[in-house]
């Protein structure tokens, strides 16, 4: 049988050089989206200092549009009912998701929409505030305080249409959704990160629960840690749900760095509450968690 005709080796070869320099330009529509700030993503390290693509900044640009997919369509949501809108992003350290967001969605905006970064690290929310300026992002705010002290902080809003948390250590997290509870928020989007509190108290009570079989489940350190992080989420749905909050609990996927990618997303819909609040309760009793109701709470008329 005779073999297929090939295509001359310089062809081949000229075919080669022009994918490879295809593959190396940042504008592609399927890796970089139009209008999006190449400066920023410079800064972010998702682009190379002279503006390209590597593998390793194309798996944190595909992580990016990940989230992004999840945030996107509640933004839209709350936009439908007015231009103003807003975002609080606890934790937000160098202002990751912020800037992302303000790039993606907020800079085109008209009306006045804005987004702010919560931080306790000073020197982050200076460098954040430079990186605004330059960008040209006016619609950015950065305030060095803790999650529990922007609950009462004039200097946020009565009301916040989104918030998210992601990696809030531990408690953070609890602080995130108690601020989003204070400020009526739409909808929360949270990635909570080292529970430890509720493995603490599982701890410390386990010798009160000796006969009760359910305390095999976290007998043991390791299960202790590893229950008492399933449980804290477990137990913040619950928390939601009771007041009025539709919940989906999913896997940030592709995000290999970190352990610690459950994501929740919280939409107020104003769902029936009592069922949810008495689970709670009927969790907290279960396990011996009583001492902890004044962090998972329901609504005083539940």
């Amino acid at each position: 049988m005779s073999k297929p005709s090939q295509p001359p080796a310089g062809q081949n070869k000229g075919r080669s050089k022009a994918a490879s320099v295809a593959a190396d330009k940042p504008t592609q529509a399927h890796e970089i989206r139009p209008g999006q700030s190449i400066e920023l993503l410079k800064e972010l390290h998702i682009l190379t200092r002279d503006g390209k693509l590597n593998q390793d900044s194309r798996r944190k640009l595909k992580q990016v549009y990940h989230l992004y997919q999840f945030i996107e369509p509640l933004l839209q949501e709350v936009l439908a009912d007015h231009p103003d809108v807003s975002l609080v992003d606890h934790g937000a350290g160098k202002s990751y998701l912020g800037f992302i967001l303000y790039d993606l969605f907020f800079k085109g905006l008209a009306g006045a929409p804005h987004i702010y970064g919560i931080e306790t690290r000073e020197e982050l929310v200076r460098k954040s505030e430079e990186l605004a300026a330059r960008l040209g992002f006016g619609g950015m705010s950065f305030l060095n305080l803790s999650v529990a002290e922007s609950t009462t902080s004039a200097l946020l809003p009565e009301r916040i249409d989104v918030v998210t948390a992601l990696h809030a250590c531990d408690t953070a997290t609890d602080d995130a959704i108690h601020f989003a509870l204070a400020k009526q928020a739409r909808f929360m989007v949270l990635v909570p990160c080292c529970q430890a509190e509720v493995a603490s108290v599982l701890n410390r009570n386990k010798a009160k629960s000796l006969n009760n079989s359910l305390t095999e489940i976290w007998r043991h350190p390791l299960h202790t840690r590893e229950f008492g992080s399933q449980v804290t989420n477990v137990l913040r749905c619950l928390q939601l749900e009771a007041h009025g909050y539709k919940v989906s609990v999913t896997e940030l996927v592709g995000w290999e760095h970190s352990m610690k990618n459950e994501l929740i997303i919280a939409q107020y819909r104003d769902l029936p509450r009592r069922r949810p609040a008495e689970r709670l309760q009927e969790v907290l009793r279960t396990l011996g968690l009583e001492e902890m109701e004044t962090r998972f709470f329901a609504p005083q008329a539940a």
